[in-house]
């Protein structure tokens, strides 16, 4: 994907992904009170209520429902390659799936702790980007408050885990793909050209953005 299009698709998305956090709750296919009986193995590793303890797993409460269920998806035809999410979500049909995500929505991600000295940079990146060195903002994607945007299917990254954020950007860096879609192809892009530094600094900033309640909200019949 060239720079322009990646460029083009990230301003596309920011009128939607500012006006997604401030429109009514995505509906949200799955039954969270069936999700919440099939999510005890989930516990293990993203924790009980979505909040992993420990940082190398990353947070799923607040998440939104489709973006879980996708993701899901992702893992158990490996197109997302993760022997560990193969093994569990293998098993998974598709109403799993969004029942899952329809849970883990209905949670609230608990706040995180941006790096001070990393603040300055990493607001430069998520608000405005790096014009001179071919870098959107991240939140033309993934909302002011890192709330994402459940329509064009970015998510929220608000209060995840540094750790985690760090390494799926490096991820990207190395050349992985979650997929064959512009979904799964434009952070790759973008990963490239972040320095280092650039990696600390936004992914501590992206732990540090607070959410007042979960985005998606999934009511059980």
């Amino acid at each position: 994907m060239s720079f322009r299009r990646v460029v083009a698709l990230a301003g596309l998305l920011a009128a939607g992904s500012i006006q997604a956090e401030t429109a009514a709750p995505h509906a949200v296919a799955g039954d969270a009170k069936a999700g919440e009986a099939k999510a005890a193995a989930c516990g293990a590793c993203h924790g009980s209520d979505g909040n992993s303890t420990d940082k190398q797993y990353p947070k799923l409460a607040g998440q939104q429902a489709d973006y879980i269920a996708r993701q899901l998806a992702l893992f158990k035809s490996s197109a997302r390659n993760n022997p560990i999410m193969l093994g569990f979500a293998s098993t998974l049909s598709d109403e799993d799936m969004h029942d899952l995500g329809a849970h883990f929505a209905t949670k609230q991600a608990t706040p995180g702790n941006g790096d001070q000295a990393l603040k300055a940079r990493g607001e430069q990146l998520w608000r405005s980007g790096d014009v001179k060195r071919g870098i959107p903002a991240c939140m033309s994607c993934h909302g002011p408050s890192g709330r994402g945007n459940p329509g064009s299917g970015y998510p929220q990254i608000a209060g995840q885990w540094t750790d985690y954020v760090v390494a799926k950007l490096k991820d990207w860096q190395n050349g992985t793909t979650w997929g064959e879609d512009d979904r799964s192809k434009i952070m790759p892009e973008i990963a490239k050209r972040l320095s280092e530094q650039d990696v600390n600094a936004v992914a501590s900033y992206a732990e540090g953005l607070h959410t007042s309640k979960p985005l998606a909200t999934a009511k059980a019949p």
